[in-house]
């Protein structure tokens, strides 16, 4: 399918691994012109190579600094002003008990995962609505409808993106621009790795995996962790002009696990 993104420029941050670099790639397979953004050049630079080694006619922009920085964002926004499309995908999690998290992880939680979107929305929904084009996609998680009690201070800030993209599409009714929420559920990514290595005690990846899905996660109805690609599909979709019916939405690629119909 063609997603008629080939006259488009999009954003996304965090977009050197896993999700963040699985959409900047679907996006730049599609024909965007696609910028994307991490914490160092080495980072960048070697998300480039990645996407280019798939798509080597690709069109890449790239931008490295912490873009929980509002000092950075005004540097990022200088030099792209002007996007049509904007992935809020910047963000971090961490298994801790709710005992032990301090103040400060709280506040860092919500500076990474909320105000980076908040801030980036900030600067390039005034554009697309003169233009009357655009789409943002916050990526928040299936943790913001379940929140999970090994990490409660991260699933608070999935929630919190929810009422951020509703609220900011509500703005938006009459206009060619589209805000919307995706929640992916547990995706094997670089950073779940990690995630798995301190759950896991040493444990092989796929013991782990099946173990978590039986104890942890046992709704799911995929029984396993999906791949950031799977996420990306979708997101590809929302950000072309296929999904302008689609507004205001919680898009939910969890593979099942929360248990609802609505």
């Amino acid at each position: 399918m063609d997603l008629n993104l080939s006259n488009k420029c999009a954003l996304v941050s965090g977009s050197t691994k896993g999700i963040g670099q699985a959409i900047a790639m679907e996006l730049a397979g599609e024909g965007a012109r696609v910028i994307v953004t991490g914490r160092s050049n080495a980072t960048v630079f070697m998300a480039l190579e990645n996407i280019r080694q798939r798509f080597p006619e690709a069109r890449l922009e790239c931008f490295s600094g912490d873009l929980t920085d509002a000092a950075t964002v005004a540097e990022l926004v200088g030099c792209f002003p002007d996007v049509d499309i904007l992935v809020n995908n910047l963000g971090i999690y961490e298994p801790k008990p709710f005992e032990e998290i301090t103040d400060d992880d709280w506040v860092r939680l919500f500076e990474i995962n909320v105000l980076s979107g908040v801030r980036l929305s900030r600067a390039y929904l005034p554009g697309m609505k003169k233009r009357n084009w655009g789409r943002i996609v916050f990526i928040s998680s299936e943790s913001g409808v379940q929140i999970p009690t090994e990490m409660i201070h991260y699933g608070m800030t999935k929630t919190a993106q929810l009422a951020v993209s509703r609220g900011l599409a509500e703005t938006c009714i009459g206009t060619g621009v589209t805000v919307n929420a995706v929640l992916p559920g547990p995706t094997r990514s670089e950073g779940v790795e990690s995630f798995v290595a301190t759950l896991s005690d040493g444990k092989p990846f796929e013991e782990f995996q099946k173990e978590f899905f039986q104890n942890i996660r046992p709704f799911s109805l995929l029984q396993r962790f999906a791949a950031p690609v799977e996420v990306a599909n979708l997101v590809a979709y929302l950000c072309s002009p296929l999904s302008s019916a689609t507004n205001g939405a919680a898009l939910r690629v969890d593979g099942g696990i929360i248990k609802s119909c609505f």
